[in-house]
């Protein structure tokens, strides 16, 4: 199976990103582990899932596993990864969302840029 993959770091911590926006890849936790493996994976700290709103006012629903491939409720540093990823790959126009996680909704914005 191939997957299309993004490489990202926040603060020293290193993240896949996958995009389900379109459709889900319904990975399972040894799936995830592989990715996240350092000598046969991409290599990572955690996986982070990029999914359409799961409901009314919700922008995305963000899913984020950890390399054992057990799924975790928050990352600060994967969050601002998360609003990059969003950011940069046109999935949204806004400075700031609102974003389902295991935890409850987020709301990450954009950093406006330096000139």
């Amino acid at each position: 199976m191939r997957i299309r993959f993004t490489k990202m770091q926040g603060a020293g911590n290193d993240f896949v990103v996958l995009d389900e926006t379109r459709a889900a890849l319904g990975l399972s936790a040894a799936q995830y582990r592989f990715l996240a493996d350092r000598h046969f994976g991409v290599g990572a700290d955690q996986i982070l899932t990029v999914r359409p709103s799961p409901a009314e006012g919700i922008d995305f629903q963000y899913v984020i596993h950890n390399a054992d491939g057990g799924e975790v409720e928050q990352c600060g540093n994967g969050a601002r990864c998360f609003m990059r990823f969003v950011s940069e790959h046109k999935l949204t126009a806004k400075d700031t969302v609102r974003v389902q996680t295991l935890a409850g909704v987020i709301e990450p914005r954009m950093a406006p840029t330096a000139a």
